[in-house]
């Protein structure tokens, strides 16, 4: 099976020769996922094997424990601890331009147990390492770096949303949504100082009636799916419990620094620092460490607000930032 879809705004073909594979992509990607389509000249190239033999590097230099590099190509075993081995190449080991990412399935006896015990931890590690890693390293090659944040519409406005998980932004989106607004990503985008693009996931909450996850919570598609917004404003949120709703103005400081703390603590990028790292040294492209902080400037432009979410139900987003500030009833 050959499908190509766009993640962080680079363009994606993936070639998948495992059935079960196969079902755990198309399940991660929804409607994201093109199979009818194909791309010429892919940004990355994702090639999902069968072969469970391990790569060929004898001869090649090591990096760190489980990874080794030559000529442009990087290849980390058990990578993220997921049991896929993958072997990264750039420049003369891929085609001019692109990237390419062949993930074999060779988990040790903890990360097979794991596997089948933890199906949704598995899920979520198989998508972070397939699917989103890989064109988060590649977008950051062209100066897009990781936000845990999202970006909405919202009448005519666009809303990057940030802050901490479980605090009920994912059901403040979907009621934008509903009332017709697009969205680019649930968790995590990445930007280049101006326009947020979205990682393909899907959205979860509770209640949402498909696979189980962690927390309560499920799974379903996220509706009104684009690749791409331009934010223009910066919404924070926080939630107090037992309290009611509320919005203040936010000087640009502590929004940037929400941006940036939220991004580092987030669960979803735990792993991720350390593999674009092996990668950035394994190639010689790329930052060391993501300068998250000067993408998370786009504080300083854009008019920032902090909303308190009180108990449920909330107002919706829209009826949450016609007020400039003060205590909604």
């Amino acid at each position: 099976m050959r499908a190509a879809m766009v993640q962080a705004g680079e363009r994606l073909l993936i070639e998948c020769q495992s059935p079960w594979l196969l079902a755990l992509i198309s399940e991660a990607c929804g409607s994201a996922l093109d199979t009818d389509g194909d791309v010429e000249e892919p940004d990355l190239h994702l090639v999902l094997s069968e072969q469970r033999t391990p790569f060929d590097v004898a001869g090649w230099d090591p990096l760190t424990r489980g990874a080794c590099h030559r000529d442009g190509s990087v290849v980390m075993v058990n990578a993220c601890g997921s049991g896929f081995d993958l072997r990264v190449s750039i420049g003369s080991q891929a085609p001019p331009g692109s990237i390419r990412v062949e993930a074999r399935f060779r988990p040790p006896g903890r990360e097979r147990l794991a596997s089948v015990a933890m199906r949704s931890r598995f899920h979520l590690l198989t998508r972070a390492v397939l699917l989103q890693y890989p064109a988060m390293w590649a977008a950051g090659l062209h100066g897009r770096m990781p936000l845990h944040a999202a970006a909405v519409s919202v009448g005519d406005r666009v809303a990057l949303l940030a802050g901490p998980g479980g605090i009920g932004r994912s059901t403040l989106l979907l009621g934008a949504l509903r009332d017709g607004g697009r969205a680019c990503s649930d968790n995590l985008c990445v930007s280049d100082g101006e326009r947020a693009y979205g990682l393909v996931e899907p959205v979860r909450i509770e209640g949402a009636g498909g696979r189980r996850m962690p927390h309560g919570r499920s799974e379903r598609d996220l509706p009104n799916r684009v690749d791409v917004l331009t934010p223009d404003c910066l919404v924070v949120l926080r939630r107090a419990a037992g309290g009611v709703a509320s919005v203040r103005q936010l000087a640009p400081g502590p929004a940037a620094d929400v941006l940036v703390a939220g991004t580092f603590m987030a669960g979803e990028l735990r792993r991720y620092w350390a593999f674009a790292a092996t990668l950035a040294l394994g190639t010689g492209r790329g930052p060391m460490h993501p300068p998250v902080a000067q993408v998370a400037a786009l504080a300083a432009r854009l008019p920032a607000v902090e909303i308190t979410l009180g108990g449920l139900p909330s107002p919706s987003l829209a009826a949450l930032l016609a007020e400039p500030a003060g205590v909604l009833s």
